[in-house]
């Protein structure tokens, strides 16, 4: 046994509108994903150099949980540039005014 609904025209319109709006929007996103180049992870030495710190300290970052980090092996861990970016700006804090 089928369940059916009767739903008035002018509201199956709009159902359809709006579904249309979405399936715009969502091509939209998709296109603005495929034109980001995919994100670099960096191995310790050249994330501590690309912030400017010691490979130390960005393994003790990693630990306290201030950075993700990837494991690449057993032994080496890997950073993704964007979380690099993100952490390097973390406490940029730009308000606008009025």
């Amino acid at each position: 046994m089928q369940a059916f609904l009767l739903i008035p025209e002018s509201e199956w319109k709009e159902v359809l509108e709006r579904l249309a709006r979405l399936e715009t929007a969502e091509q939209e996103r998709s296109k603005d994903k495929a034109a980001l180049p995919p994100d670099e992870i960096l191995n310790v030495r050249r994330a501590a150099a690309h912030l400017g710190m010691t490979p130390e300290g960005i393994r003790k970052a990693r630990r306290a949980g201030r950075v993700k980090g990837v494991r690449i092996n057993e032994k080496e861990w890997g950073f993704y540039n964007s979380e690099l970016n993100r952490y390097q700006h973390r406490y940029d804090r730009t308000y606008k005014m009025g």
